[in-house]
């Protein structure tokens, strides 16, 4: 594990000093993602960290990739049995049955849901919390917990409160940098040029 260098800019206390880890912390958390494509994935990501680290989904992300097809909504509603039981022999990602299969659930009700939206983008972005206050060690919000009913209404896997939460910690629907962490004011700039999908 890389240790930052001395004058080192301060980072949140989460990041433990991994080189993956602070250039995830520096450039992708906290910042705006109006991609459907992105969305899924973090919100899948996020399912399969339930019980683990951050950073041991993180350093498996590709592989995960690579696993679920890029996590391209249209191609995994068309996954099976077969693929299923491919997926669980894949030494590069979590081997979880219910986690894998919660994956292939939750394209199908994401291609539901896109029947009714126009993107998954404007769908989640309708949570975005009102709160710009850094709260720590915050683990769930009012908004996080009204998606995670809403998707679990719908048939979503893996999709509680706190799992909502993280993710929408990670796509920038909550700025959670903490207050001192030099990337916060960034991240706050990014979301005021980001246009917000179905506004």
């Amino acid at each position: 594990m890389d240790s930052p260098p001395p004058g080192d800019p301060i980072r949140c206390r989460w990041c433990d000093g991994a080189s993956i880890y602070m250039a995830y912390h520096d450039t992708e958390w906290g910042f705006p993602v109006g991609d459907d494509t992105r969305l899924f994935e973090q919100l899948c990501l996020e399912g399969f960290q339930s019980g683990l680290s951050w950073l041991t989904i993180l350093k498996k992300r590709e592989a995960f990739r690579r696993a679920f097809a890029g996590f391209d909504i249209a191609t995994l509603v068309r996954f099976d049995d077969r693929d299923v039981e491919r997926l669980l022999a894949d030494a590069g990602i979590v081997r979880h049955r219910g986690k894998i299969e919660a994956v292939i659930n939750n394209a199908r009700c994401a291609e539901r849901l896109l029947e009714r939206e126009a993107t998954l983008a404007a769908y989640v972005w309708r949570y975005e919390a009102k709160r710009t206050e850094f709260r720590v060690g915050a683990a769930r919000s009012t908004e996080a917990q009204a998606m995670a009913a809403d998707l679990k209404r719908q048939g979503w896997r893996f999709v509680g409160p706190t799992t909502v939460y993280a993710f929408m910690q990670a796509i920038g629907l909550v700025n959670d940098h903490q207050a001192d962490c030099h990337v916060r004011v960034a991240a706050e700039a990014a979301r005021e040029r980001f246009a917000v999908p179905g506004r």
